[in-house]
């Protein structure tokens, strides 16, 4: 296990930690290789200091206190070896709304279909993967959704009978998007992540994430794990929820880089997101998602999920979706990947560092506790609010 964050060297981070000197959690930045507690009466959260007109330069200019080395932070936010007493990660996101687009790479459709013919059979899929890529071909990275091209591609698997409402949200007009977790539930670097003991077939998926004020302006962009249960959702797709959205489900982090001169949504767009994955057994699996190859854009999603027709007055945490669909066999042939608890989970990319985290069974992982009326609570009591 490495316990390393790869934070680069440059750019403005803002996130959130917990010391046992303070009973709300902190709003912290790093600096020099040292995290600073920049919680203030001006931005207590860090949904307040998304709000601000410049957060960049509210990060960058801010007073605070040294809690510690990021490294030892880091090797401490590991939940088997964690020490209460000194301080540890959370997830970068408090008080905003966690949601998640889906089916936003066009050459991650197919998956989609298949997930969803094979009724939730990972020894069905490998068929059904050979039949629909000889009808259509393997290359619809150049798709565009809602382009007539687009519309000759779903007839045609309207006419084998693979329609699919992954069809319709993979290459139709409008996106997918759906709640990935409540405020305050999301997990960060170190934390366990959680899978529903039902599964039997499900993946980590490699995400970036975009945090948006309540505006509706971007304000920067971290990385996550939107963990899935392909089983569970390739059943229905009205057990999304289920599929999605459980204790320790939604993984972000370590930190939330901010826009400034050094970084903005063009290196989002360019970002190649890569996902390991080590098992207790031996088990090992990586692979890569280029942004570039993303079939909607940041803004495109992150408008289709707030404006007029939705609001969100603490501001928003959008997953953007995944390329990256495991399918390497993890024991017996044709039965394709899924998790084992214990697994190792590093998702990274240069320009946002890594993510880590240890997968576990959902009610097995530390209960979520900690919800918006304690952390309102404990800032008053601290008078930060």
């Amino acid at each position: 296990m490495t316990n390393a964050t790869h934070l680069p060297a440059e750019g403005l981070f803002v996130g959130r930690a917990r010391a046992s000197d303070a009973s709300h959690p902190l709003v912290v930045t790093v600096r020099d290789g040292t995290v600073f507690d920049i919680t203030s009466n001006v931005a207590p959260t860090v949904r307040d200091v998304c709000e601000l007109p410049d957060p960049a330069g509210h990060v960058r200019s801010a007073k605070g206190r040294p809690i510690g080395p990021l490294d030892a932070i880091a090797a401490n936010s590991f939940e088997t070896a964690r020490d209460p007493g000194k301080p540890y990660l959370l997830s970068p996101v408090d008080l905003q709304a966690i949601k998640a687009s889906g089916v936003t790479f066009v050459v991650s459709l197919l998956e989609r279909v298949i997930e969803e013919q094979a009724r939730g059979s990972a020894d069905k899929a490998d068929a059904i993967r050979a039949d629909i890529a000889g009808l259509i071909g393997h290359d619809l990275s150049k798709l565009k959704p809602g382009s007539p091209e687009a519309m000759e591609i779903k007839a045609k698997l309207i006419a084998r009978g693979a329609w699919s409402q992954y069809l319709e949200v993979g290459i139709g007009p409008d996106a997918e998007i759906f709640t990935k977790c409540q405020p305050m539930a999301s997990v960060g670097f170190g934390a366990d992540v959680g899978l529903h003991p039902v599964s039997t077939w499900n993946n980590p998926e490699p995400e970036i994430a975009m945090i948006a004020a309540s505006s509706g302006r971007i304000v920067g962009a971290t990385i996550g794990n939107d963990i899935n249960l392909r089983d569970v959702e390739g059943r229905s797709a009205l057990l999304l929820g289920k599929a999605k959205d459980n204790n320790a489900s939604a993984a972000l982090g370590p930190f939330i880089r901010l826009f400034d001169e050094t970084f903005s949504i063009g290196d989002v767009k360019q970002a190649i997101v890569r996902l390991k994955v080590e098992g207790e057994d031996g088990f090992s699996l990586e692979g890569a998602s280029s942004m570039a190859e993303i079939s909607r854009s940041p803004e495109e999603l992150v408008a289709a999920a707030m404006g007029p027709h939705h609001q969100y007055p603490d501001g928003l945490a959008l997953y953007l979706g995944t390329m990256f669909v495991p399918s390497k066999d993890r024991g017996e042939t044709g039965k394709g990947f899924t998790h084992k608890v214990g697994d190792i989970v590093t998702i990274s990319s240069e320009k946002f560092g890594a993510l880590v985290n240890r997968v576990r069974l959902s009610p097995d992982c530390p209960h979520w506790t900690y919800g918006a009326s304690h952390l309102m609570r404990d800032l008053a009591r601290a008078d930060l609010i």
